[in-house]
């Protein structure tokens, strides 16, 4: 009898441990395999958002002209309000900055840290979480499940009028052309403390323009006050640089924004009028300068009563100076016909 029990208790004790293996790859192929699908409904999102924008253009790294120019850009503008509008979602329209908020909230679009010195650094060292970004901002949330939840209401999109915008104007020898190209933007959010002074700026996060150019095109931004039907494409907007701000910073050597070697607020603006017209001459003198025309250039230009015009003057120039010719020539005959003459007539 005991030894039944005892080959009972061994058999029992077989079938646990046997079955305690099964288990755990029973429960982690299943968490694989949740993993996998949240993986792939992520990865088709993004493969089908830029299968709606299959044209994006690159900038090339081996330009052999380049210059990077950090803007302002202020929501109060007319050329920059639509995309302030609408500052709470009307149905599914949504302003700039609602949008990225809940593409980064989901996990569509990473987010990185805006430093001190104000430069922007896209690895994975300067990648911020979104609850970070919360947190520091103190914009309530929701958490359940290791899911953030935010309300429409409580996302701070009014408080957000300013956008720092960094672009590349370029050469591309490749194909003889100049662009303009948006590579980041960075939300500001604007904020009064308690005695009502001036407001603060709180730059939140920059967000890569190639990670955020292919959901652009699925939200539209309103183009005119005067009009309300006129829109046009986010993406639209920004590849077409409708966009309106002033210069605050260029790359250079010694890493100085304007306001950093500008002594005043009139040299800030004169500097910044001389960036832009240094830009536009580059832009319009790729080939030469236009000022410089041949003779070619400004007969293509007249309308055909100057062209009639100048070639009846031209006529009536070269006749006159053919009856001008014939006229001296004539005279020189007969001065030379009686010279000799007078030379025969001396002979004799």
């Amino acid at each position: 009898m005991k030894r039944v029990l005892f080959l009972l208790m061994i058999t029992l004790m077989a079938g646990a441990v046997s079955a305690q293996p099964k288990a755990r790859r029973q429960q982690q192929r299943s968490q694989q395999q949740q993993q996998q699908k949240q993986a792939t409904q992520n990865q088709g999102m993004s493969m089908r958002a830029r299968l709606m924008f299959p044209t994006a253009i690159d900038m090339p790294e081996d330009v052999v002209w380049r210059r990077d120019i950090y803007r302002e850009i202020d929501l109060n503008s007319d050329s920059n309000a639509g995309l302030y509008f609408p500052v709470e979602p009307i149905d599914k329209q949504v302003n700039l900055f609602t949008y990225i908020f809940k593409l980064a909230l989901n996990g569509y679009i990473p987010v990185y840290e805006y430093r001190l010195d104000g430069n922007e650094a896209f690895n994975d060292s300067a990648r911020v979480q979104m609850k970070t970004v919360l947190d520091n901002y103190h914009i309530f949330y929701e958490e359940k499940n290791g899911k953030l939840r935010v309300e429409n209401s409580d996302i701070p999109s009014a408080e957000v009028k300013l956008y720092y915008l960094k672009e590349s104007a370029y050469y591309d020898q490749a194909n003889s052309t100049f662009h303009r190209k948006v590579l980041a933007v960075c939300p500001v959010m604007l904020r009064e403390d308690d005695f009502g002074g001036e407001a603060s700026k709180y730059p939140l996060f920059w967000v890569r323009y190639a990670d955020l150019e292919p959901f652009l095109s699925r939200q539209t931004v309103m183009t005119s006050n005067l009009n309300n039907a006129a829109t046009m494409s986010m993406e639209d907007y920004f590849t077409l640089n409708r966009y309106e701000g002033k210069i605050y910073k260029t790359t250079n050597m010694l890493g100085k924004t304007l306001a950093q070697y500008c002594s005043n607020d009139s040299a800030l603006a004169k500097e910044q009028k001389k960036i832009e017209a240094e830009l536009v001459a580059f832009e319009q003198n790729i080939f030469g300068d236009k000022h410089r025309k041949d003779s070619l250039d400004s007969i293509a230009r007249l309308d055909p009563q100057q062209m009639k015009l100048a070639a009846k003057k031209a006529r009536k120039g070269s006749s006159a100076s053919v009856r001008k010719s014939r006229t001296k020539s004539s005279g020189s005959s007969s001065s030379s016909g009686s010279a000799r003459v007078t030379v025969r007539r001396q002979r004799h």
